[in-house]
């Protein structure tokens, strides 16, 4: 028998959760926990089925799911009302909050929810500013509560960010990671510090790249190209410390100290842990060690996969192009 999934929160995020445990063959129930009128929660639950059924079609029209199969998964998913909450919480095995980023929103939600869900659900925040000790204290049996960050949409996204917290028990965020690997996600474990992992490094380029356009460096066009194109095309196949490792941790010593000096602006240094590795000679993949280990890998085959995977994106992008003979 598949878990009961639970949605707190009838908005975007818990109708793209919905779809996604939905899809993977599991039952969802989606809580609509704001006080409304019956004709007023009607209209909402009826758009939200609407909308849950639309992206569902969406899937289709792009061929992730086969057209036939559309009700039967819209039928997994639910749409209850907070008068039902009591009823319906209890049976779920976990339960998702999706509410507002508001702390003092969330806090008295998911304190109102674990006491009407009972001690059995594990229960995870999906907020991606509010940290999981700031919303732990809230929570009846707080053990069985951590942070798991989705992305949007969350219906195709992989990753998933999860953040136990000071009272999360281990045993909990193995069965989060093991649950969702189940569905098909990719998550990952991170501490609670603001911003988690993704958010932290796309502000850092969102605003670099805005900052640019400021500048005069280049049009919004040609910046979005270049990320595209380049940016984008590399570390979608190679990780950001695993391309530091590819070239050499050297050079990202020596062109952050070129930018500090050439823009007048810190903001291009390295950390410490650049010159540390390079003091201890993991400089990378030519010296066996760095922010990975290389030993035993045969360096010949690895770089040959990653170029093989370069060369599928590039097909994937309508790229790659005949040689002339």
């Amino acid at each position: 028998m598949k878990p009961v999934i639970g949605c707190l929160g009838a908005g975007r995020m818990g109708r793209g959760i919905a779809v996604v445990f939905a899809f993977a063959g599991h039952q969802v129930v989606v809580v609509d926990f704001k006080e409304r009128e019956a004709a007023t929660f009607e209209a909402l639950a009826t758009e939200a089925r609407a909308e849950i059924r639309s992206t569902l079609e969406t899937l289709s029209r792009i061929d992730l799911l086969p057209a036939e199969l559309v009700p039967t998964i819209a039928d997994r998913i639910t749409v209850v009302s907070r008068q039902e909450a009591a009823a319906a919480l209890p049976r779920c095995d976990v339960i998702f909050e999706g509410m507002p980023e508001i702390l003092g929103l969330k806090q008295a939600a998911l304190a109102e929810a674990s006491r009407l869900a009972g001690e059995g659900p594990i229960i995870a925040s999906t907020t991606s500013t509010i940290l999981v000790d700031d919303l732990a204290g809230s929570i009846e049996h707080p053990g069985r509560f951590l942070n798991a960050h989705w992305l949007n949409p969350a219906y195709l996204v992989p990753l998933i960010e999860l953040s136990p917290g000071r009272l999360t028990a281990p045993e909990v965020t193995v069965r989060m990671k093991t649950l969702l690997e189940g569905i098909g996600k990719v998550p990952v474990v991170c501490a609670a510090r603001p911003g988690f992992i993704v958010p932290r490094i796309q502000s850092l380029a969102m605003n670099e790249a805005a900052r640019m356009v400021e500048e005069g460096v280049a049009s919004a066009e040609d910046i979005d190209k270049a990320v595209i194109y380049g940016f984008g095309f590399r570390f979608a196949v190679l990780g950001l410390l695993e391309f530091i490792d590819w070239g050499g941790g050297d050079i990202l010593h020596h062109a952050s100290r070129y930018l500090v000096e050439a823009l007048g602006d810190s903001r291009y240094a390295a950390p410490d842990i650049i010159a540390t590795n390079m003091r201890e000679g993991r400089i990378g993949m030519k010296t066996g060690q760095g922010f990975m280990n290389y030993e035993g890998v045969d360096l010949a085959v690895y770089r040959e996969r990653r170029l093989a995977a370069f060369a599928s994106a590039l097909r994937a992008m309508g790229l790659a192009r005949e040689p002339v003979a």
